[in-house]
């Protein structure tokens, strides 16, 4: 390989947090107090405003453990009335779904992109940034 340069891209120590977040919803307001309690810098992201694209939302479905189930609000009202059966729909299907309409999602959403975070645990984000 002479004559060639190979630039090497440096990370930084630590990575960056995306906080998918809504206003008024309570669980959101706690974590996002932990986090500036904390001193942890982190993107927001306000869920309706700018959702996750479905590139994104598959990113966040590999860090699962319980496959979309873990992100999917099924308890929510918009959800009820959907009236849909979710195993009818492929994975494709339901991340387009979730895209379009963000309020199917649990929240808050918090991730480095390795590791992910629903719903306030305080535990789950101490570890984290551990």
């Amino acid at each position: 390989m002479e004559g060639y340069t190979v630039a090497v891209a440096q990370q930084s120590s630590k990575p960056k947090l995306t906080f998918f977040t809504y206003p008024s919803c309570t669980s959101c307001r706690k974590a996002k107090a932990w986090l500036s309690e904390n001193g942890v810098k982190y993107e927001e992201r306000h869920l309706f405003k700018n959702p996750p694209s479905v590139e994104e939302l598959m990113e966040i479905a590999k860090m699962t453990t319980n496959g979309l189930d873990e992100i999917l609000s099924t308890r929510s009202q918009k959800f009820k009335d959907l009236d849909i059966d979710i195993n009818e729909l492929t994975v494709s299907e339901l991340l387009e779904m979730l895209s379009d309409d963000p309020r199917l999602l649990k929240r808050p959403i918090l991730t480095d992109g390795q590791r992910l975070i629903v719903g306030y645990n305080q535990s789950a984000m101490k570890n984290l940034l551990s």
